[in-house]
């Protein structure tokens, strides 16, 4: 089921008022709803790998137990390698048994040995790198003494498979869902009517934004050796933020949603392309798994602490593990390590955190330096996520390659505009006001946070209704979210 169609539509208002006006007077009863609610969610993609989840789920419950129950340090060792090997290994078969034995293969055939690799070609199951690491978490911060284990199966299933983040983050932490999912919830309408409006603004960069730049981008990585180099350009800015519109979109909706039920999910995007440099777009862009990778191996390989050998180390392995997390494409590992690359000068000149304040704070306007900062970034990220969308590593070169030597061929002006007026000034005008917008929300969780608030009402709710509108006049066709082939 996924978050932009008429059954999610249809399914969440049930939900809601069940939760609301039938269980409302017991915790326990609310627990359950939402768990059957999670399980019939992820049921509606393939009830066939549902016992997949709940086997996640059960192992890491009874390794909480058993390592809390352990009367000696090698017998709580020896339940915590167990889950993690078993946590890694679902991941390891389903998600990267196939790129390994092909890589092999093809490593193989380099020095004169012609291997027929046996592969799985197994559908990867939705979201099981979230929930993977929401139980990895769980499991690591028992071992290490951080939280008790939870006795309560029916509460820590919904930490699990709470619906809204299920299937693509953000990735949750036992020590702040938990507590949320064991105590009373009393509805607030302020917050629900919150919950709404970033649902809202979720559904328009989803519908609108990312929709319509993955028509124009994928028709041009798809045909790339037709478009000169600013066409080229064109198709990794419309990638750019499609993948933008897309998972940010997917965070607005399940941070709304979640909200709804009187829940707080993590924050998972912080307005990444208005960055100054490459660190700062990190602590930003999906900061649940920044912030996983970091407290959970980066900090655990020692971190910046060591000499610079150490960091620079350190930095390298939590980028490509990063982009490696992402899939099982040697395109995502380069992402990674193009990231660290970039972030390579800001580390060695311990500049890496000069930007931890929020960009022209207090004012309209950024300053020229601020401004050529954020396009500074902005430009080296869209390179970056060439990678990321091309099909192999070959593509991505090649592509990069004709974007910038043949930037003033004789089609350059001609292609250009054509595929502009082909994408419709109509909806750039659209991403030009999604731009404004999010800038100007910036400084809040999500960008309509406190967009309008002092407006009279009829303008502020015919906004709205413009909105909705919108989706209506741009939506219809059912597309996927790009993370759920994480």
């Amino acid at each position: 089921m996924l978050f932009n169609t008429i059954s999610f539509a249809l399914f969440l208002p049930l939900v809601f008022l069940l939760y609301w006006f039938v269980t409302n007077k017991s915790i326990k009863a609310q627990n359950i709803l939402l768990l059957v609610s999670s399980y019939f969610f992820y049921a509606c993609w393939d009830w066939r790998f549902l016992f997949l989840l709940v086997f996640s789920t059960l192992l890491d419950y009874f390794t909480g137990l058993k390592m809390e129950e352990a009367k000696n340090q090698t017998a709580k060792k020896f339940w915590f390698w167990l889950s993690i090997s078993i946590n890694l290994g679902f991941l390891g078969v389903f998600k990267y048994y196939d790129f390994f034995a092909t890589s092999f293969a093809e490593a193989l055939a380099q020095v004169g040995i012609n291997t027929s690799p046996i592969t799985l070609n197994v559908i990867l199951p939705v979201g099981i790198s979230f929930y993977t690491f929401h139980g990895l978490s769980y499991v690591i911060d028992i071992y290490y003494s951080k939280i008790k284990a939870e006795k309560n199966f029916i509460d820590y299933s919904v930490f699990v498979s709470f619906f809204p983040l299920l299937v693509a983050g953000p990735i949750e932490r036992a020590t702040h869902l938990l507590p949320q999912i064991q105590r009373e919830r009393v509805f607030d309408y302020n917050k629900a009517v919150d919950g709404l409006k970033q649902i809202l603004w979720g559904l328009f960069k989803k519908v609108i934004i990312a929709d319509q730049c993955a028509i124009y981008a994928n028709l041009i990585f798809n045909n790339s050796d037709d478009y000169s180099g600013s066409t080229l350009f064109l198709g990794a800015v419309l990638f750019t933020f499609q993948i933008y519109g897309d998972f940010s979109g997917y965070s607005d909706i399940a941070l709304g949603t979640a909200r709804l039920f009187g829940i707080e999910l993590l924050q998972n995007f912080s307005f990444p392309y208005f960055s100054r440099d490459i660190a700062e777009f990190w602590r930003r862009w999906h900061i649940s798994l920044s912030t996983w990778f970091r407290d959970y191996l980066y900090i655990p390989l020692g971190g910046s602490k060591g000499g610079t050998w150490m960091k620079v180390r350190n930095t390298f392995i939590i980028f490509i593990v990063s982009g490696f997390w992402h899939g099982a494409n040697w395109t995502f590992i380069a992402w990674g390590f193009l990231n660290a690359v970039y972030f390579l000068p800001l580390l060695l000149s311990n500049s890496n955190r000069n930007n931890l304040d929020i960009v022209a704070k207090g004012k309209n306007f950024p300053s020229l330096k601020e401004f050529a900062m954020m396009l500074t970034t902005f430009t080296l990220t869209v390179i970056a996520w060439i990678f990321f969308r091309a099909e192999n590593l070959g593509h991505a070169l090649h592509y990069i390659t004709d974007m910038t030597t043949n930037i003033f061929n004789y089609k350059f002006y001609v292609q250009t505009y054509q595929m502009l007026s082909k994408i419709g000034f109509q909806f750039l005008y659209l991403l030009f006001i999604f731009i404004l917008i999010e800038w100007n929300g910036r400084e809040g969780k999500y960008a309509l946070e406190n967009f309008g608030v002092k407006w009279y009402k009829p303008v502020r709710y015919s906004f709205y209704y413009g909105v909705i509108l919108l989706l209506f006049l741009y939506g219809g066709k059912e597309q996927q979210f790009i993370y759920f082939q994480f």
